[in-house]
């Protein structure tokens, strides 16, 4: 059996941190955004994404498949889903009748609002200090959740 060169464990134990790193971020986003706003940390990057598009130029699906870590086909039936909830609609591109639309509503927009700074404040627990906003927009919200 050969053996590995210091490089190599290096780059093993670097990839173990990294999975480990990302498993555990993801993890808890799971948790508490489902527990609170009934959000998956998938369909909330589906709705994050979209709040980032304009509405007059909003994004197909195929787009949205580059920032959501879900297969295509998982992306189609999550947007069935937000659209069944009235969080995005769907709507035919006129140019290529193959491809969809998807619209953030406001209803969307709304629990996206509601949910950003929880999504915001685990970021900053898991990978690092918040700027001094998001903080602030972090505690309140907690706070509110805690007098509810």
């Amino acid at each position: 059996m050969e053996t590995e060169s210091l490089l190599e464990r290096n780059l093993v134990e670097q990839w173990r941190d990294l999975v480990a790193r990302k498993t555990r971020v993801w993890n808890a986003l799971e948790l508490e955004l489902d527990r609170r706003y009934g959000l998956s940390a998938s369909e909330f990057e589906v709705l994050d994404t979209l709040s980032e598009y304009d509405c007059a130029k909003p994004p197909r699906v195929q787009q949205l498949a580059s920032h959501v870590p879900v297969t295509q086909s998982a992306l189609s039936r999550m947007i069935g889903r937000l659209e069944s909830q009235h969080l995005v609609t769907r709507t035919l591109c006129n140019d290529d009748r193959r491809g969809i639309y998807v619209v953030l509503t406001d209803e969307g927009r709304a629990l996206l609002d509601q949910a950003r700074p929880t999504h915001r404040g685990i970021l900053a627990a898991e990978l690092g200090a918040p700027a001094p906003a998001v903080a602030e927009n972090a505690d309140a919200t907690s706070d509110a959740a805690l007098t509810v």
